[in-house]
């Protein structure tokens, strides 16, 4: 029921307010991250990667919260996708040098999907 109220609240600001603004932007943020809960990462990424992305970068700009936001959930979304390609990840990121779930430079998807409740600390590395 969640995710039909973040559809509706999404597809009411994108039709009163249009797709560059803000609220429109955070909803549809909001309505990624629920997405990606419920492993629908396709949609998420479809969502995000266009026509969000580039219009809260051309409305806000690169270094905006809300923009930053968006191309995290985006990452989020294609790091998550079980069936992610190799294509889909950096793999220059220090943090993927010790994952156990990165995938191998000869592989073309992953078996394993990240648990949802991972965590990365500069400290600590990631939580188990």
């Amino acid at each position: 029921e969640a995710l039909v109220l973040k559809r509706e609240v999404y597809a009411t600001c994108k039709a009163t307010l249009g797709i560059s603004h803000e609220r429109t932007l955070t909803s549809g943020s909001n309505l990624s991250i629920s997405l990606c809960a419920l492993w629908l990462w396709d949609e998420a990424r479809s969502l995000l990667r266009d026509p969000m992305l580039p219009a809260a970068r051309g409305s806000l700009g690169a270094d905006h919260g809300i923009t930053l936001k968006i191309s995290q959930n985006l990452a989020t979304a294609l790091d998550l996708n079980p069936e992610r390609t190799r294509d889909n990840l950096r793999l220059h990121h220090p943090w993927h040098r010790h994952d156990p779930f990165l995938i191998s430079p000869q592989a073309t998807t992953c078996s394993k999907p990240r648990p949802l409740c991972r965590t990365w600390s500069r400290g600590g590395g990631w939580s188990k």
